[in-house]
């Protein structure tokens, strides 16, 4: 089984997808379709979209939306828990984390000086929020640098994937959101993203590039 993940060429919100593949030990390659002249050949018009096909290269399954791929993949290769009452605490967190970017995107598109100062606002409350759960996680789960047990979890990597967003790739349009972001993160937070980092499930792909402990903390 092999599978062809599409997106735009960068980090944006499939950093979480890459993690996964990566983690899974799975055989997967990245296409970067021609966008917009490429929208119409995406399920709904939409991306990031993950391919999975079978041992002989015919595709057996298609799925759009990043959340949606995230946990088809976290629950495929157990990165989810079977508990659905544990694996909805860490759904949760990755919605709260979607609610963050989404605030992130109003001061993209936002036409007025108004409507961006408004949405800059409500990302640094929802960021807040997000950072404060995160570090209660942390703490509770006895600071070993993960939220949920002793294993690389989904919540973890949807994390990572979140701040490598925030720091290494929103920046370039927003060159305040770096700052912003690292002046409000907790030595707990700090600590989840170096130990993602340095997991060896992960580490083929978050040893490509600059460090994003590294930028963290600079």
């Amino acid at each position: 089984m092999t599978y062809v993940l599409r997106y735009f060429d960068g980090i944006g919100i499939a950093e979480a997808l890459r993690l996964l593949l990566t983690a899974a030990g799975a055989e997967w390659t990245e296409e970067h379709p021609e966008w917009p002249l490429e929208k119409h050949n995406q399920p709904h018009g939409r991306m990031p979209v993950l391919i999975e096909k079978s041992g002989n290269g015919s595709v057996d399954f298609v799925i759009c939306e990043s959340g949606c791929i995230e946990r088809y993949l976290s629950r495929k290769y157990g990165f989810l828990p079977a508990d659905l009452k544990q694996a909805a605490h860490q759904e949760q967190l990755r919605d709260l984390i979607h609610d963050v970017n989404y605030a992130l995107a109003g001061r993209i598109t936002c036409k007025c000086e108004k409507d961006k100062e408004e949405s800059n606002a409500k990302f640094k409350v929802l960021l807040d929020k997000v950072i404060d759960e995160q570090s209660r996680l942390i703490k509770d789960n006895g600071s070993t640098g993960r939220m949920f047990g002793e294993q690389l979890s989904y919540a973890d990597i949807a994390s990572y994937g979140f701040y490598k967003n925030l720091i290494q790739s929103a920046a370039q349009v927003l060159p305040d959101v770096a700052d912003i972001v690292k002046h409000k993160l907790t030595p707990e937070v700090i600590k989840l993203i170096s130990t993602v980092e340095a997991d060896p499930l992960v580490k083929k792909h978050t040893s490509k590039g600059e460090s994003l402990s590294a930028m963290a903390t600079a």
